[in-house]
């Protein structure tokens, strides 16, 4: 008998362009053995989510997510809280596809996406869990409470000017202030850190808002979230951890940030004041919000060879543009310019 599969796509992702692929995509999958049929998300809330959970309770045996960080989100909603769930492949089609970054997943190469069910590699990832309220929801990448939710690529002429093509990185490092002011009690295994701050982080990956080395040394499945707390809400401060991000991930030990491992963490704050939290993206509810660990709770289809390729051989273009980033700060302190 041969395995289902089916393919759940956001129509509105990767510039709507997507569906011209759809019958070579079917054709990859139905080579790999699986009669494959597709479903194409609506409008309705949480379309994506109800098919996947439709199809884990028919039991297929893949499901394949196609779009971005959000429709992987609401597919893995619909699978993770089964005790027999089906293995997910996944065609990056958002705009940074966080999740397929992290695993090295081609981007924007559906089809190329697609064959990599021709490895026959995966790996058992962790997905977190968060609860506000009484509200409850899965997540796959990153919980967030502070201005990094904001960042965005409408970026001021002037700005462009100074900080050159990496400006959005500097628009978000504006944005982070914001929320500096908002006490925080942030409960984790073994600590608790009271104080202002500017980010919380709470990474199942390495990679956030297109950050590649967030968390330099995760291990994928380690059963730990990184814990980051950004303790400055001085932009300027905000800019050198941003080039010490890029410089290897020396940010982690810099004395205005908290980092540790966790598989818990509470976020609330002291007094009564809002702090949104962001999941994977989207809007996940107000504080106080507890995130617990599901360690290796889903399988995914990935190139398991490509991932080691993709540590030893990192990409030059990238390396480019973040020392040119970097030389900007530089200059920026040189000058005494305050951004």
């Amino acid at each position: 008998m041969r395995s289902k599969a089916r393919i759940i796509y956001n129509p509105t992702s990767g510039r709507e362009n997507f569906k011209r692929f759809l019958p070579d995509i079917l054709a990859v999958y139905e080579q790999a053995g699986y009669d494959t049929s597709a479903y194409s998300t609506t409008a309705f809330p949480l379309s994506a989510q109800k098919e996947a959970e439709r199809c884990t309770k028919e039991n297929f045996d893949l499901i394949i997510a196609v779009g971005g960080d959000g429709t992987i989100n609401e597919v893995i909603n619909g699978m993770a809280s089964f005790e027999h769930r089906p293995k997910l492949a996944i065609i990056p089609a958002g705009t940074t596809n966080d999740y397929a970054r992290a695993l090295n997943i081609p981007r924007h190469q559906y089809v190329e996406a697609a064959k990599l069910i021709h490895k026959n590699q995966s790996v058992v990832m962790d997905i977190g869990h968060i609860r506000t309220g009484e509200n409850q929801r899965y997540f796959i990448n990153i919980g967030a409470a502070g201005s990094l939710t904001e960042v965005t690529y409408d970026v001021p002429a002037n700005m462009k000017t100074i900080f050159g093509q990496l400006a959005y990185f500097v628009r978000g490092a504006e944005l982070l202030p914001r929320i500096g002011n908002v006490p925080v009690r942030i409960t984790y295994d073994g600590g608790v850190y009271e104080g202002n701050a500017a980010l919380v982080l709470v990474a199942l990956t390495n990679s956030v808002g297109g950050f590649e080395k967030i968390a330099p040394d995760k291990t994928l499945g380690d059963g730990k979230f990184t814990l980051i707390i950004v303790k400055t809400k001085n932009l300027v401060e905000i800019l050198r951890l941003i080039t010490m991000l890029m410089n290897d991930g020396k940010h982690i030990n810099h004395p205005k940030v908290l980092y540790t491992k966790t598989s818990f963490v509470k976020a609330e704050t002291i007094y009564d004041e809002q702090l949104l939290i962001n999941i994977d993206g989207e809007y996940g509810g107000d504080a106080p919000a507890e995130f617990t660990m599901y360690q290796q709770h889903i399988d995914i289809v990935t190139d398991v060879d490509r991932m080691k390729l993709a540590i030893e051989a990192p990409d030059l273009t990238r390396i480019e543009k973040e020392s040119e980033f970097i030389e900007q700060v530089q200059q920026l302190d040189e000058e005494n310019i305050e951004p």
